[in-house]
């Protein structure tokens, strides 16, 4: 059996995931969850094959539950089902670990292919999706040794290169300061340096200062 962990805000998303897939013979309903705070707990203790995973959500969202999971035990394979295709979230889900990227108005059939594909390893990406993936990574250059870095990774570290505190940061990118912590925490784990001067050093090394002018602070 295939153990799926569904994950949306909205009830009748929830139940909608659950009716279909509740039809499989081969695919078992563990649990269900309407925030990412409660998907990273669900997952540790449900131990899921496969998660359906909304992106936005109230509290952690999405993106937030990949990068919290990733490279931590059980690992299950993921599914991303949203509402917004266009955005830099697709990417950064797919950077993130996501396997699979659909659209919410993916036919059922669909959704119960890419959660078989996913229990083996495999992807089913949305054409809209492909294209999509395809067309930014044409556009963007090689981002060489930053490449292990999102794209928001690459603006807190370009930020963070001019001498940026955290709160300036969070300003400029419209973020949290606590999620402009978290990006630098990861920054640090991710090049393997050892505080925010060896990162701000490395950032000018690469380049970066010109992103962050591009981003219209000053």
């Amino acid at each position: 059996m295939i153990r799926v962990l569904i994950v949306d805000d909205h009830e009748v998303v929830r139940q909608g995931l659950r009716f279909v897939l509740e039809q499989e013979p081969d695919i078992a309903i563990v649990g269900e969850c309407a925030d990412g705070h409660d998907a990273v707990r669900a997952i540790e203790a449900m131990l899921p094959d496969v998660v359906l995973l909304d992106m936005v959500m109230p509290g952690l969202d999405g993106l937030g539950v990949l990068r919290a999971i990733r490279d931590r035990p059980p690992d299950p394979a993921v599914i991303v089902l949203t509402s917004f295709l266009a955005d830099d979230r697709t990417m950064e889900a797919v950077h993130a670990g996501a396997l699979s990227y659909l659209p919410k108005t993916t036919a059922v059939d669909r959704v119960v292919e890419a959660v078989r594909a996913a229990a083996v390893g495999g992807s089913v990406l949305d054409p809209g999706v492909a294209a999509l993936l395809v067309k930014r990574v044409r556009e963007e250059p090689d981002p060489g040794p930053l490449r292990v870095l999102s794209r928001r990774e690459r603006e807190v570290l370009a930020a963070l290169s001019r001498g940026r505190s955290n709160r300036e940061i969070a300003r400029t990118l419209s973020l949290s300061e606590q999620t402009v912590k978290s990006h630098v925490s990861n920054i640090l784990t991710k090049l393997g340096l050892q505080d925010r001067t060896q990162a701000a050093i490395f950032g000018l090394q690469q380049g970066l200062v010109a992103l962050d002018r591009a981003l219209g602070d000053e």
